[in-house]
């Protein structure tokens, strides 16, 4: 669609540190999606299988202005709203639309395919030349901890915490989706910039009341204003069923 301009099963233990991966990844996938697009399940269900690569951080935004076609989406907000529109600014794009997956905030398509994700990820490796991935560690008081080493970047970089739920189903009752079941994945519902960063070793801690223990963590380091991102982390309990 385009616009102009559950349950959750939690393994008894969870992870509690996630340390750089190899080749450079992770790499930062962010999926534009709405439960009144009735173009958003295959999207929705790409994400899910993303999700589960090591290699990837994938985050569901669900987005508002669907809700009026009928179906109110349980997990829009304004401010992911507000976040593809900063996108579409960035990146240039006439309208904003859905479903749509920005790759390391430097390329978007539908991300409906293995060969629109594998094209995205090809360009977004060939452009970001380093990586400044982010180490994330769950503390004994369950704060969560932060921490980059040092490294020469451009100019500053906002450091960004995302806090997203890793599942949910939910019976759509009227709109475009009407009578189907529909799965989300990595849905986000907290999002914020922690600080600045300029190249120099530093960390955050995140108290533990910002977040719920079966919900997973990410830390996605990027240039201002949505510009591309430099590293991107996630941290995540261990899902059974």
């Amino acid at each position: 669609m385009l616009i102009g301009g559950a349950g959750l099963l939690v393994g008894a233990d969870a992870a509690a540190e996630s340390r750089p991966g190899q080749n450079g990844g992770p790499w930062a996938i962010e999926l534009f999606t709405s439960q009144g697009c009735s173009s958003c399940p295959p999207a929705d269900a790409m994400l899910g299988r993303l999700a589960q690569r090591p290699d990837i951080v994938a985050l569901s935004f669900h987005v508002d202005y669907w809700d009026y076609i009928g179906w109110k989406d349980r997990f829009a907000t304004k401010e992911t709203t507000a976040r593809q529109r900063a996108y579409a600014r960035t990146l240039r794009q006439k309208y904003i639309y859905t479903p749509e997956m920005v790759v390391d905030g430097r390329v978007h398509q539908p991300g409906i395919s293995d060969g629109q994700i594998e094209s995205m990820l090809a360009n977004a490796k060939r452009q970001a030349t380093a990586r400044t991935t982010p180490m994330l560690k769950r503390v004994a008081d369950g704060t969560l901890r932060i921490a980059l080493d040092a490294a020469k970047i451009e100019g500053p970089a906002d450091v960004a915490l995302f806090v997203y739920d890793r599942r949910h189903a939910t019976p759509i009752q009227r709109g475009e989706n009407e009578g189907r079941r529909l799965d989300n994945f990595n849905v986000v519902r907290h999002f914020e910039v922690l600080g600045q960063w300029d190249g120099a070793q530093a960390h955050w801690t995140v108290a533990a009341d910002r977040f719920q223990p079966e919900q997973g963590l990410a830390a996605i380091v990027q240039q201002p204003d949505h510009g591309p991102v430099l590293g991107a982390n996630k941290l995540e309990p261990v899902i059974a069923g």
